[in-house]
């Protein structure tokens, strides 16, 4: 076999082979023989079955199992007159061009391989921020809210209107054009005006009203509803209330509902909890700030600064993905079109050629940045995950992990908590 080899770039080569027919016949010779061993055909004994019978049986199979064996001779000294480890090789190799003449084949292919990055200073990518400041007003509101959680309900001391904040106890039916609607009734209904627990204005409009009372309320729902037959549609709700309550909350809250608000604290205080919610409130806030400000400009300047050459293959896998996407969503009238004419096609994958660049160029510079910060995430890890998720939503977590698997989706779910572990961790001042 003779062998050709390219450096186009650090991370691309390519390679050309002429395979003899010798080289050919010989592979063929010993999978005939191999196959013989166990074929049973009349007239002869088990293992003593001639190649030549062997290969009119199955001569199409074994001459394409053949040129596979050559196919990997190939690569394997490919890769060995290019100094590089077959472990090193990203994708699938392409053949660019595979032609059977009376000699043998005439074989091209091109390898691409993990490419070398070099980070430089990276942290030095990261934009700058102001730390988030929390206010006192933040922290109370929110240690009230957490209060409230807590809190039991007790009746009114006096007789008053509904106002916001009240737990109510009603009786509702729904109308739509005079007619009730399935799931529109219920009685001694409990519900916490302001909650948004119904339909907007729903709430709104029990405010003011007084024990006893009955009241029509006009609403519509919103045309993004999870039922269509009600989406979008004027109704009426025939309500009446029977109770106002409203939380019992403490001025100063006991010990006991200290310890339910912060459960590892052996002597919970009112300064450890709003201490607690004070870093809350800050990390929520820094998460909005990483997640719209910072992790945005740190991708853009990433890619802009840090160059290295790019594994074909890849960025030509990921251009299929995406154009694939593309044409799932296509009418059958536009997919025949793009069918019959592969210069069209053509023309729409290089549409998507600097996307598909980028992103594969993003998932390798995370991919080092990854080691460089030691994050790992271990596959158990996102198995775990995953069957949480379904427990909480009442799901089987074998069928819904499986699910995941056979979309193909659980590699991307692994990268993408890769990513968010590896920029908290960039990003936090503290590094």
């Amino acid at each position: 076999m003779q062998i050709k080899v390219e450096r186009v770039d650090s991370a691309n080569a390519t390679a050309e082979a002429k395979v003899s027919k010798a080289f050919l016949d010989e592979k063929k010779k010993k999978m005939a023989a191999e196959v013989a061993k166990t074929m049973k055909v009349d007239g002869f004994r088990k293992g003593k079955v001639p190649a030549h019978v062997v290969l009119a049986r199955h001569g199409e199979q074994i001459e394409k199992d053949a040129e596979q064996e050559a196919l990997r001779v190939f690569l394997d000294d490919a890769l060995k007159e290019l100094g590089v480890d077959n472990s090193a090789v990203v994708g699938e190799p392409s053949i660019t061009k595979f032609d059977k003449t009376d000699d043998g084949l005439d074989v091209e292919i091109k390898i691409s391989f993990r490419p070398e990055i070099d980070l430089g200073d990276y942290k030095a990518l990261v934009p700058e921020y102001k730390t988030p400041r929390i206010l006192k007003k933040d922290i109370d509101e929110r240690v009230n809210t957490m209060l409230k959680m807590t809190a039991p309900l007790k009746p009114l001391a006096r007789k008053r209107a509904v106002k916001d904040g009240d737990f109510v106890k009603i009786d509702f039916e729904g109308f739509i054009d005079g007619v009730a609607f399935e799931g529109g009734k219920a009685e001694n209904y409990s519900l916490e005006i302001g909650s948004g627990s119904f339909i907007p204005g729903f709430e709104d409009a029990i405010i003011g009203m007084k024990i006893g009372e009955e009241k029509d309320i006009e609403v519509t729902f919103p045309a993004e509803y999870n039922s269509k037959d009600l989406a979008g549609k004027a109704s009426v709700f025939k309500v009446k209330l029977h109770d106002i309550q409203e939380k019992d909350i403490p001025k100063e809250p006991s010990e006991e509902v200290l310890k339910q608000l912060l459960p590892n604290e052996e002597k919970p205080t009112m300064e450890t909890l709003e201490a607690q919610v004070k870093e809350q409130l800050k990390n929520e806030k820094l998460s909005k700030i990483f997640s719209d400000e910072v992790k945005p400009k740190f991708i853009e300047n990433i890619i802009e600064k840090i160059e290295f050459a790019l594994p074909e293959n890849i960025v030509e896998q990921e251009i299929d993905m995406q154009v694939r996407n593309i044409f799932q969503n296509m009418s059958e009238e536009d997919i025949k079109e793009y069918s019959e004419n592969p210069d069209k096609i053509k023309e729409k994958r290089e549409e998507y050629r600097e996307e598909a660049a980028k992103s594969v160029k993003l998932t390798f510079i995370v991919d080092e940045l990854a080691k460089a910060e030691k994050i790992k995430v271990e596959d158990q890890e996102i198995t775990q995950m995953i069957y949480f998720e379904a427990m909480q939503q009442g799901q089987d977590p074998k069928a819904y992990y499986e699910q995941y698997e056979k979309q193909g989706v659980l590699p991307a779910i692994k990268m993408s908590v890769i990513e968010d572990r590896l920029f908290t961790k960039l990003f936090s001042k503290d590094n």
